[in-house]
C-alpha cells in the first residue's frame, strides 16, 4: 500500500502532473552556495519520500545526512529528516483505513498532464488531501453549497433576550489588541524627542531574538498615518461622535476601550505603554474614549495582587493549581493569549469595577465602522445593531439542539469594495481557477469564500431567514467584529489555548462547542459590518509579514488537527460542525499536508529563478523551519506538551471564573477584606488608563 504513495511522490518529482520541474533541475549534490544547498535539500525530501527505487535516492540520502552534521544547515536538514518519518507513518495509517483511500491514489497515479487538464488532476489531488474543495470548483455547485450551509446554520428562535443591551456606551467594553515590534528605521532610535531611558531600552531590545510572529505588527516609531493604533482609535472615536449626533449617547459620555499589547520581542512590553501613551496623547483626532492599556506587566499585577490572594483565602489549592491560574489572563505570546484575555478581563471588570457592564465587543485596529453606509444600507447605526434582543436569544438549530446566541458576529467589507455595497464579501471565489503548486494539496480560499458568502452575507430578507423568528448561527468569524455577553462568558467559560497562533477567534468557540445542554453559538447580526482598511495604510507592514502569515497557515493545520483531538468530543463530530472553512484545517494527515505544501511552495519559488522569488524561498525556509520544527517536536513529545498545556489552561480558566464568583458573593455580603481587594482592583484599573 505504501508503494502507491511512493509512486505518487515519484510522479510529482518526475513532473508527470506538470506541477514541478524534473528533480534533476533542482538537485545538485555538489552545491556549495546557500541557494543551491537549500534547493537541493528541499527536493531531496521528495526524492527520499519517493522511496529507494528512485535513481537519486542514495545520493539524496547521503546529501541530507551530511548536511545534518553541518552547524548552519543542521536544523534545516533535521526538519526534513523528521518529516520523512512523520509523513511515512501518517500515510501508512491513512492507507490502512480501507481500500477507498488506496483506490484514490491508484486513480491519481494513472493520470498524466498529457491526457488530463489541470482541473481534472487537481480534483484527484483534492479527493485525497482536500475533499472540502472538490464541489467548490464548479460555480453551479457553489450556489447550492451556499444555500445548504445556510440551512445547516439556521436557528429557530424560541425566546428573545429579556435583558438586552440598551445603552452600548455604558454596557459594553470595546476591546482590541496592539501588536508591537521593533523599529524598522534605525534613525528612530536617534530621535531627540525620545527619552534617554526609552532610547537605550529599545536599542537593547533590537538585539533580542524574536519570540513571536504576527501578521502585520506595528513597528515602534512608524509615522502616525501608518500607525494602526491611531487609525483604529480615531475610527472608534468618530463612530462614538456619530452616535452622539444621533442621540444614542450623551454629549459628555466616554466610551470604554481596553487595549492589550502583544509584542514580538519580550523586552518590548516594558516600554510599550510609555510609547503608546505618548503616541495617543499626540493625536488630536482621538476623543471621548476612556482608554486602558494592558501589557504583561498589568496582567501579572492582576494575577498576583488580586486573584492569587482571593484563591489563597477562600480556596485550598496546591501550588500546581495556583500555577495553572498563572498560565491564563496573559497578553504576551500567540494570538490565543490576547484573544482570551480581552474576553475574560471584561468579566473581571463586571465584578470589581462596574456591575452594569453586560458585554464586550472586539474590533481590529485596521477596521472602522462606516457610519454613513451602515445607516443607509442596514437601516441601523453601530449602537442600534448592538441593541438587538436576538443577541442573547435562545433557539434550536437545524438538528433540534438547544442553542444560546449570547455571542455576536458581524462582517467585513474591504475599503476598495464598499462603493459597490456594504454587503460585498471581503473574500470571494476565484474567477480564474488558477492555483499555485502547493494549492494542489490544500487551498482554504475556496471554503473561506463559501463561508463568507453563506454566513456573513445573509441579509435576513426571506421567509427562510426573516431576522426575527429565524436567524443564522456563525462558525466563521473574524478576529475583530465579534462579542459576547458576560453572563454567558461566566457560564460557559470559553477560551483559546495559548499555543493557537492563527484563527484564535474560531478556536475560542471550539473549547465549548458541545458544552452544556444549550450550545453557545454566535448570532449573525446582519448589517453589523466594519470596513477593512489594512491595505490603505499598512501595506508595507503587511508585505513584511507575508512570510509569517504563510507559516501561520501551516501551523493552523497542525494545531487545529491536534487540538480537535484534545477536546472531549469525537473529531468527526467537531469537524462536521465546523466545516467547511474552520473544519478544513482539521485533517487526518496534517503532517503530510503541511510538509507537501511547504516543499512544493519552496520548489516552485526556486523554479522561477528570479532574485525576488529566490529570496522569498530562502526567507521562508529560514523563518519557517525553526517555527514549524518547534511545534512538531512539542506535538511529538512523549507527554504531548501541547495537550498538557491545554489541560492546565482549562483548569486555570475555570479557577479564574470560580474566583470571580467568590469575589462577587463576598462583595455583595459587604465582606471588609474583599472590599479592600476591590479597592486595590479599582486602583490597578485606574493605573492602566491613559491620562
Amino acid at each position: 500500500m505504501q508503494n502507491q504513495f511512493e509512486k505518487f511522490i515519484q510522479n510529482i518529482v518526475s513532473n508527470k502532473f506538470s506541477i514541478l520541474p524534473d528533480a534533476k533541475i533542482q538537485f545538485n549534490i555538489d552545491a556549495q552556495d546557500e541557494k543551491n544547498i537549500f534547493k537541493t535539500l528541499n527536493i531531496s525530501f521528495l526524492i527520499l519520500l519517493a522511496g529507494s527505487n528512485h535513481p537519486k535516492y542514495n545520493s539524496a540520502k547521503k546529501f541530507i545526512n551530511n548536511l545534518k552534521k553541518h552547524g548552519h544547515f543542521g536544523v534545516y536538514a533535521n526538519f526534513y529528516v523528521k518529516g520523512i518519518s512523520l509523513v511515512s507513518n501518517e500515510i501508512k495509517q491513512y492507507l490502512g483505513k480501507g481500500p477507498s483511500v488506496v483506490e484514490k491514489f491508484e486513480k491519481l497515479n494513472d493520470l498524466s498532464s498529457e491526457s488530463h487538464n489541470d482541473e481534472q488532476i487537481r480534483e484527484h489531488f483534492w479527493s485525497i488531501f482536500f475533499p472540502e474543495g472538490i464541489e467548490l470548483m464548479d460555480s453551479e455547485k457553489r450556489r447550492e453549497k451556499v444555500s445548504l450551509l445556510r440551512e445547516t446554520r439556521k436557528i429557530s428562535i424560541t425566546n428573545l433576550n429579556n435583558n438586552p443591551v440598551i445603552n452600548p456606551d455604558k454596557e459594553l467594553i470595546f476591546t482590541s489588541n496592539v501588536l508591537l515590534t521593533t523599529p524598522l528605521d534605525s534613525d528612530y532610535l536617534n530621535d531627540k524627542t525620545l527619552s534617554g531611558n526609552l532610547k537605550e531600552h529599545l536599542k537593547n531590545v533590537c538585539n533580542e531574538k524574536q519570540k513571536y510572529w504576527y501578521d502585520h505588527p506595528i513597528p515602534i516609531g512608524v509615522e502616525p498615518k501608518k500607525n494602526e493604533v491611531l487609525y483604529g482609535l480615531t475610527g472608534l472615536s468618530e463612530m462614538f461622535s456619530f452616535e452622539k449626533s444621533k442621540g444614542n449617547a450623551k454629549k459628555n459620555d466616554k466610551l470604554n476601550c481596553l487595549l492589550s499589547v502583544s509584542v514580538t520581542h519580550e523586552g518590548l512590553h516594558k516600554s510599550a505603554k510609555e510609547y503608546l501613551t505618548d503616541e495617543i496623547n499626540k493625536s488630536k483626532s482621538i476623543k471621548d474614549l476612556n482608554i486602558l492599556i494592558f501589557t504583561e506587566i498589568e496582567a501579572e499585577q492582576i494575577i498576583e495582587e488580586i486573584l492569587i490572594p482571593i484563591a489563597n483565602k477562600y480556596l485550598e489549592l496546591s501550588d500546581s493549581e495556583l500555577n495553572n491560574l498563572r498560565t491564563v489572563l496573559r497578553v504576551d505570546g500567540e494570538y490565543g493569549r490576547h484573544y482570551s484575555f480581552l474576553k475574560a478581563i471584561t468579566a473581571y471588570w463586571q465584578v470589581f469595577i462596574d456591575t452594569d457592564i453586560k458585554g464586550t465587543f472586539k474590533i481590529d485596529l485596521d477596521q472602522v465602522f462606516p457610519n454613513k453606509e451602515l445607516v443607509e444600507q442596514s437601516n441601523a447605526s453601530t449602537f442600534e445593531h448592538f441593541k438587538s434582543p436576538l443577541w442573547g436569544a435562545t433557539g434550536r438549530d437545524a438538528y433540534g439542539n438547544n442553542v444560546d446566541l449570547s455571542m455576536i458576529a458581524g462582517a467585513l467589507v474591504n475599503d476598495s469594495d464598499i462603493e459597490k455595497s456594504l454587503f460585498y464579501p471581503d473574500v470571494r471565489f476565484p474567477t480564474d481557477n488558477k492555483f499555485n503548486q502547493d494549492e494542489y494539496i490544500f487551498s482554504s480560499r475556496l471554503p473561506q469564500a463559501l463561508s463568507t458568502e453563506a454566513e456573513m452575507m445573509e441579509k435576513y430578507n426571506s421567509e427562510k431567514f426573516d431576522g426575527e423568528k429565524s436567524v443564522l448561527s456563525r462558525v466563521h468569524v473574524t478576529g475583530g467584529t465579534n462579542g459576547i455577553l458576560i453572563k454567558a462568558l461566566r457560564k460557559y467559560r470559553p477560551f483559546t489555548p495559548s499555543f493557537i497562533g492563527r484563527a484564535e477567534d474560531q478556536a475560542y468557540l471550539m473549547s465549548v462547542l458541545f458544552e452544556s445542554q444549550s450550545y453557545l453559538r454566535y448570532f449573525h447580526k446582519s448589517g453589523l459590518i466594519m470596513r477593512h482598511d489594512k491595505h490603505s495604510f499598512a501595506g508595507e507592514a503587511i508585505k513584511e509579514a507575508e512570510t509569517g502569515k504563510i507559516i501561520g497557515d501551516y501551523l493552523r493545520i497542525l494545531l487545529f488537527s491536534f487540538y480537535a483531538r484534545m477536546l472531549p468530543w469525537s473529531v468527526n463530530r467537531i469537524k462536521s460542525e465546523l466545516d467547511p472553512f474552520t473544519g478544513c484545517f482539521i485533517s487526518n494527515i496534517p503532517y503530510t499536508i503541511v510538509y507537501l505544501r511547504f516543499v512544493l511552495l519552496i520548489s516552485s519559488l526556486f523554479n522561477k529563478e528570479d532574485e525576488e522569488n529566490t529570496n522569498n524561498a530562502i526567507r521562508l525556509l529560514k523563518e519557517g523551519i525553526p517555527r514549524l520544527l518547534n511545534h512538531i517536536e512539542k506535538l511529538g513529545s512523549k507527554n504531548n506538551e501541547l495537550q498538557q498545556k491545554y489541560l492546565n489552561e482549562s483548569k486555570g480558566w475555570h479557577l479564574f471564573y470560580d474566583i470571580l464568583d467568590i469575589a462577587e458573593r463576598q462583595i455583595k455580603s459587604n465582606d471588609k477584606w474583599m472590599k479592600d481587594i476591590k479597592n486595590k482592583a479599582i486602583k490597578l484599573m485606574e493605573s492602566a488608563k491613559i491620562k
